[in-house]
């Protein structure tokens, strides 16, 4: 099993693939990680030195923040914009989107699945 900061990543798939299950790296990252490091972006997973996922731990770890100091710093800036009390910062506060996108429809992925329909506004009457 290939582990590198703390991320299990896949021993099938090709390592510039693989590297991208960090959470911080993408895969432009990943090409410029092993690029520095020399190393192919061929190799499967399993193809991969512990040598090899050394220097690559302690490349990223040296050179981007990645997994629990990004977390961290992205919940600092959260917090910040709530602190300031600026329009972004009552979005997040309040669950809703704060990039302008419109919320008539469309914001189920941050509001979450709910929904707020009044219906017909009829009340439905018991029968007896």
């Amino acid at each position: 099993m290939l582990r590198i900061l703390g991320v299990n990543l896949p021993e099938e798939k090709r390592i510039e693939i693989a590297l991208t299950y960090i959470k911080g790296v993408g895969l432009h990252r990943s090409r410029k990680i092993l690029s520095a490091l020399e190393i192919s972006p061929d190799k499967r997973g399993k193809e991969i030195t512990s040598e090899e996922v050394g220097k690559i731990q302690k490349f990223i770890e040296g050179n981007y923040k990645v997994e629990g100091e990004l977390n961290r710093v992205i919940m600092m800036n959260i917090k910040r914009l709530k602190e300031i009390n600026c329009y972004r910062g009552s979005r997040h506060a309040k669950g809703l989107p704060s990039r302008g996108q419109r919320t008539k429809t469309n914001s189920r992925t941050v509001r979450g699945n709910i929904r707020r329909t009044a219906g017909s506004g009829k009340r439905k009457v018991e029968k007896t």
